[in-house]
């Protein structure tokens, strides 16, 4: 079957996802004092909501870049991408814990475990659905450039193994680890900017 349906509701998962992550910004995590000094109290809020918002962001872009080449679907590639859609979902929560946590140094580095392994096992899936739909061209359009598939694929392939790294850094530096997650989404928003002024492949998580 065609993909209109699939990728309407994966757009619509997108949407919903990236629109709860405002909820992580709340100013009753804040201490007490003057509005103004409450309010810088919640950085930690700002940046983990503008993280994950570029990431879902830029996940919803090369999701549609990735359907661009993928001219049907089977129930393998709907189970594969609701799994995927299932951890999209889930990034506000991990998101809201980094937010409230980030500054205890007791609790931050279970936060940042939290937060990489939803991301890691995010990338995975988003590598598994490509993998499978463009193997020997099982689900890709007849027009789909051999060149532009393996660009893809190339350009998939670190995203599980960075964020893994950055997970893992958690436990010898739960800071380090957290800003290298926003290096990441930094990075990844950059190299899309290039892709939609060059015509490049684009990076992808």
């Amino acid at each position: 079957m065609g993909t209109g349906r699939l990728e309407a509701f994966s757009d619509g998962v997108f949407a919903i996802a990236i629109t709860l992550l405002i909820l992580t910004v709340d100013l009753s995590h804040a201490g007490s004092g003057r509005l103004a000094e409450r309010l810088l109290q919640l950085w930690p809020s700002y940046v983990a909501y503008g993280v994950s918002f570029l990431t879902i962001g830029i996940m919803w872009a090369n999701h549609h870049d990735l359907f661009r080449q993928i001219g049907r679907t089977d129930r393998t590639l709907v189970l594969l991408n609701l799994m995927l859609l299932m951890l999209i979902a889930f990034i506000p929560f991990p998101t809201r814990v980094v937010a409230e946590f980030a500054r205890s140094g007791d609790e931050r580095r279970a936060a940042a475990l939290l937060y990489g392994i939803t991301l890691t096992t995010t990338a995975i899936f988003f590598l598994a659905l490509w993998l499978y739909a463009s193997f020997r061209g099982r689900l890709l359009h007849e027009r789909a450039d051999p060149r532009t598939v393996s660009g893809i694929t190339r350009s998939y392939l670190p995203g599980a193994p960075t964020y893994g790294l950055a997970t893992l850094l958690a436990f010898v530096s739960p800071i380090t680890s957290l800003v290298m997650f926003g290096a990441i989404a930094v990075f990844y928003a950059l190299s899309s900017s290039l892709f939609g002024r060059t015509g490049d492949q684009p990076t992808t998580v």
